[in-house]
């Protein structure tokens, strides 16, 4: 449905918007969770992953096969039958003792049989059902791959999350960018305004000729800070259309900032325990280990025996008949046991204990990670807070400042140095105003990230 709705409002996103920054974002966070190429890639691989769950839970139910085979055989080993050798004398004797009787034999002479072990041609017809009775090993496989599928999923999970944080401070981006060439644009408008301020003053004989001339160099440095201005707002906005798999040069709707910018901050204690309880990838890392211990058990199940029953029935024959000389059945109680296999099962099993032992020291690593993770965005978050006080206070003095500057120029009692270094000042202030603004915007991102927690409101909203 996000997809949809965003499809039908892509006209709108081209104007300004009067939907607050936390609702535009939601939107944006939506869509692209939705469509964006990796996270595609991600739920394939835990799709995929499923599968393999549903092949290692088939070990548990019977296999039926169908084979069907004709071969036709030449040559071969043979057993000879002396049949000729038995008979023929008893026959010669025969015939001669009837020899002058009223009803003489003739017995023939008969040869020897050469019997062939291979049929000169044959059939075999079969349908087979073999059903697993004891076999520990496919219990290990399901206990390892349903922990794998866990942690598939908990690594999708956790790479929204990426994402999400990902599409937030672009966003971030894209809005510093259109704020820098607002406040660049701005400042033409208030470099245009004293060009021809300094031209009249000029003309009438009140300021030297160097007053035009400077206002003009400094128009021309401006606008030329422009263009540079221009292709940052392109590059972010071809990032941010990146990661919503959209085009790169669609519209991006501009949300209303929020009125003020401020949060409060628990004990780093209690947000490291809420981090690792709520991030994914502690999840995943558990599971792990769950799949490194059950293929611990596999490999042990190795040295212990199977049993399975196997049953059979078909045709055989020399020809494809199915009446009762040629039917057959068949039922068999199969107990396999691995004795010896070159030690290979032995290596599987210290390799198992070896990958169990890695996947506790990763677990722990990464319960490391997001500690420090936790603690390194509190601390860039409060800094960048008071940041942003300080830069209010230097936007504020600024523009005072500026005021007066203007008033002393239009009585032409100012020079022009003073007062363009009151106009550049103001500038700075207001690049540093957006800049400490929209920085504390994406720090407030890595902590919700840090923290493994959905973004909550900011405060209330004001035009921008």
């Amino acid at each position: 449905m996000t997809a949809l709705t965003f499809g039908s409002a892509s006209a709108a996103f081209a104007s300004e918007s009067q939907r607050p920054l936390d609702q535009v974002l939601s939107d944006y966070v939506a869509l692209g969770l939705d469509s964006n190429l990796a996270l595609r890639q991600r739920n394939l691989a835990y799709e995929r992953s499923v599968e393999a769950l549903n092949e290692a839970r088939g070990g548990y139910l019977p296999s039926l096969t169908f084979d069907s085979r004709f071969s036709r055989n030449d040559g071969g080993r043979t057993f000879e039958v002396p049949i000729g050798d038995l008979l023929n004398p008893v026959y010669a004797s025969l015939n001669n003792l009837t020899a002058g009787s009223a009803d003489p034999t003739h017995f023939p002479t008969i040869t020897n049989q050469q019997i062939q072990f291979q049929r000169a041609q044959e059939q075999q017809t079969a349908l087979r059902l073999t059903q697993p009775l004891y076999a520990p090993k496919i219990a290990a496989d399901v206990r390892a791959q349903t922990a794998l599928t866990g942690a598939d999923e908990a690594g999708r999970d956790a790479y929204s999350r990426v994402l999400t944080r990902d599409i937030r401070n672009a966003y971030y981006g894209w809005m510093r960018s259109q704020q820098a060439l607002r406040i660049v644009e701005s400042s033409i408008e208030l470099l245009s305004e004293n060009l021809r301020v300094n031209r009249s003053l000029f003309d009438n004989g009140k300021v030297t000729e160097d007053q035009p001339l400077r206002a003009r160099a400094e128009l021309l440095a401006a606008e030329q800070q422009r263009v540079d201005a221009a292709n940052a707002v392109r590059q972010a906005r071809s990032y941010f259309n990146f990661l919503l798999n959209r085009p790169l040069e669609m519209d991006v709707e501009r949300a209303v900032m929020p009125a003020s910018l401020a949060v409060t901050m628990p004990a780093i204690e209690n947000m490291q325990s809420a981090a690792l309880a709520r991030r994914s990838e502690i999840h995943q890392f558990e599971l792990a280990e769950v799949a490194a211990q059950a293929s611990i058990d596999g490999a042990r199940a190795q040295f212990k025996p199977t049993i399975a029953l196997a049953a059979e029935i078909g045709s055989q024959g020399e020809l494809y008949r199915f009446n009762s000389d040629d039917r057959y059945s068949t039922a068999a109680l199969v107990f396999s046991w691995n004795v010896f296999n070159g030690n290979r099962s032995r290596a599987q099993l210290a390799a198992a204990k070896l990958d169990s032992r890695n996947a506790a020291a990763a677990r722990q690593e990464i319960e490391q990670q997001i500690a420090l993770e936790v603690q390194q965005s509190r601390d860039n978050l409060q800094s960048a807070q008071s940041a942003l006080a300080t830069a209010d206070a230097r936007l504020d003095a600024a523009s005072a400042a500026f005021r007066i500057a203007t008033k002393k120029r239009d009585a032409g009692v100012i020079n022009q140095v003073e007062f363009l270094d009151a106009r550049s000042t103001l500038t700075s202030a207001e690049l540093n105003r957006n800049l400490t603004q929209f920085e504390f915007l994406s720090r407030k991102a890595e902590l919700d990230f840090a923290l493994g927690v959905a973004p909550e409101p900011l405060a209330s909203e004001s035009s921008p």
